[in-house]
């Protein structure tokens, strides 16, 4: 809600979203949460870098396949050992939604410094 995506992410899609836990957001450092809610041009950045323009089953993805988010940036899929996006592991995988999936995984991936 506070970055603005509400609207978009409600929208047709379909989107692939990979949704950090809850538990994820608490392990950042501590005032991250905090400072990208007075940025909210990073915090749209680092929110939409977990959001993929169509929908993508977890029985899509290929080891070592990468994938351009709605940021602009692309994530990195691994599948050996469990399915992992840039490092974080998928929790739970293939919820669907009216418009789209969800993927929750268990760390926020942050994109690359401009």
């Amino acid at each position: 809600t506070a970055a603005g995506l509400v609207e978009t992410l409600s929208g047709e899609g379909p989107f692939t979203v990979f949704a950090p836990t809850d538990a994820a957001f608490a392990a950042l450092p501590e005032g991250t949460v905090e400072g990208l809610l007075e940025d909210i041009p990073a915090l749209t950045g680092i929110l939409t870098y977990h959001v993929i323009a169509g929908k993508v089953m977890s029985g899509d993805l290929t080891d070592g396949m990468m994938a351009a988010t709605v940021q602009g940036q692309d994530v990195t899929i691994g599948t050996e050992g469990g399915v992992t996006i840039n490092g974080a592991n998928v929790v739970t995988a293939d919820i669907e939604a009216s418009n789209g999936v969800i993927h929750v995984i268990d760390a926020v991936i942050l994109p690359a410094a401009e």
